[in-house]
């Protein structure tokens, strides 16, 4: 079983593929870590996130890579955004996700292309959703509970640009895929967030909860 999560930044999409992974007992694939390792591999190298060629070059990351906490810093977030927009880097790592996507037994995979491309078959697909004050107010808290500094017009800023790149790029835009169930966690708290999205996949597929 493949269940598809797609959403915005912030909008809650990873805590929901998190917790739908361990509910149904499959593991669990948060792709834009992917393009965060890109992002940050561009930056070390010294190049340009906005230059196709730069931008490529990056996607030879070593795995090791994807266990450095810095990939969940703000600023490697919108390196993350940046190169993402070039069909080279999506086409570069394409392969690495379907792969996931199709192990024996199936899998979670949240980001902005799953349910569109990475895996239209997905049995179950959910897009996750907020309102762009819930999300930024979201993010605030989360950077100042960790000790860092944040500003909340920058972050609303900062969101407001990574959607126009997410929403507007020409290979493969954020848009809700076609059968997806749309979960609107604005006003919801985590909790009802992960009921609803359990729910969801069970009524997409009729298959239980494992245990």
């Amino acid at each position: 079983m493949i269940i598809a999560v797609d959403g915005p930044t912030a909008s809650g999409k990873g805590t929901v593929a998190r917790a739908v992974a361990a509910h149904f007992g499959l593991p669990h694939l948060d792709t834009g870590l992917l393009y965060r390792a890109v992002g940050y591999t561009v930056a070390r190298m010294g190049g340009d996130p906005d230059d196709p060629a730069s931008a490529l070059a990056g996607t030879g990351f070593p795995d090791a890579t994807l266990a450095d906490p810095e990939l969940r810093s703000e600023d490697v977030g919108g390196l993350a955004s940046r190169v993402s927009r070039h069909p080279q880097v999506r086409a570069a790592l394409f392969e690495r996700q379907r792969a996931f996507a199709t192990q024996p037994g199936g899998a979670v995979l949240d980001g902005r292309d799953i349910g569109t491309v990475i895996a239209p078959e997905a049995e179950a697909k959910l897009f996750v959703t907020a309102s762009l004050a819930a999300r930024a107010e979201r993010r605030f808290r989360e950077m100042r509970d960790s000790g860092r500094q944040a500003d909340l017009r920058d972050i609303l800023d900062d969101l407001t640009a990574r959607d126009e790149r997410d929403q507007n790029r020409a290979d493969a835009p954020l848009k809700v895929a076609e059968g997806a169930c749309v979960l609107d966690t604005t006003g919801m708290t985590i909790e009802q967030a992960i009921a609803e999205a359990v729910a969801a996949v069970n009524a997409a597929t009729g298959v239980p909860a494992r245990g």
